[in-house]
């Protein structure tokens, strides 16, 4: 493929200034191919609840990413996936990859939508990311040095970003991955408590994790104004169905997962948790 059939190949990475969507863009970007970010704050913007933003975002778009916020195991995610998969290859788009989660049966119906968009396609299916610690959720806790959580003793193969922007990258860029599906995750499996421990042994801090009931959090969250359905999601995902490795970022990669010490090294070196 020579450098200028790659820039005329435009990407829409949807979420592209999120945690994912950030890391793929700068990759394909890096690779010298054309990006679009589809974001409220892009040109044109793109915003899910709105269709009539839709169109402008997928002109000369030939493949995209798509990521869902706040998840797609929640009410009227795959509606709006089949109806912007359909948009998408409407008008052109030959390439979707879905970024999806582990264990959520809500979300396989999103996956099948894209599946029979007519598009090539890949589902990325993703545990809980590593960076959620250092980029978004529970930064602030972090922080505090109290992580409150409805979690129990569960355990949690977490995942790096990097892994999964890789893995996406590589589904976006490479025809050998049409029409698989990779599960992720990270080398091991951690409890909070486990977590808790690591993020202490970076930061030099002491970091304690805290059970809290389902309830609780959702008062939580509704203080924060974040949608209650997180605390549903946390019961869900983490009753026992994910409590075991995948290997979705050796299959697609060839190579190991980061592990969850590596991840909290490097973040504690940026700063990030400085108080």
């Amino acid at each position: 493929m020579t450098q200028n059939t790659q820039n005329a190949q435009i990407t829409l990475v949807i979420g592209g200034h999120g945690k994912t969507g950030r890391r793929v863009a700068e990759r394909l970007t890096a690779q010298g191919r054309a990006v679009r970010i589809g974001s409220r704050s892009g040109e044109p913007p793109f915003v899910w609840e709105d269709s009539s933003t839709w169109g402008p975002a997928l002109e000369g778009v030939d493949r995209v990413y798509i990521t869902y916020y706040p998840d797609l195991a929640f009410p009227g995610a795959a509606e709006q996936v089949a109806e912007f998969s359909k948009a998408a290859v409407a008008a052109g788009a030959r390439r979707l990859v879905l970024l999806s989660g582990r264990g959520e049966e809500a979300a396989e119906v999103s996956e099948n939508h894209v599946k029979a968009s007519g598009a090539d396609w890949t589902i990325v299916r993703s545990s809980w990311f590593n960076q959620n610690f250092s980029e978004s959720f529970f930064l602030e806790p972090v922080l505090a040095g109290e992580i409150a959580l409805p979690t129990g003793d569960a355990v949690e193969a977490f995942v790096d970003a990097d892994d999964i922007a890789d893995v996406v990258v590589a589904a976006l860029t490479d025809d050998k991955h049409i029409g698989k599906t990779y599960e992720l995750s990270g080398p091991r499996l951690l409890s909070y408590s486990d977590v808790a421990a690591e993020l202490s042994k970076a930061t030099g801090r002491d970091i304690k994790y805290i059970s809290v009931t389902n309830e609780e959090y959702r008062a939580v969250l509704r203080e924060n104004g974040l949608p209650e359905d997180f605390a549903d999601l946390f019961t869900m995902i983490l009753d026992g169905r994910n409590a075991h490795l995948v290997h979705g970022v050796e299959e697609a990669l060839g190579r190991k997962p980061k592990d969850f010490s590596d991840f909290a090294r490097e973040a504690a070196a940026t700063g990030v948790w400085n108080v």
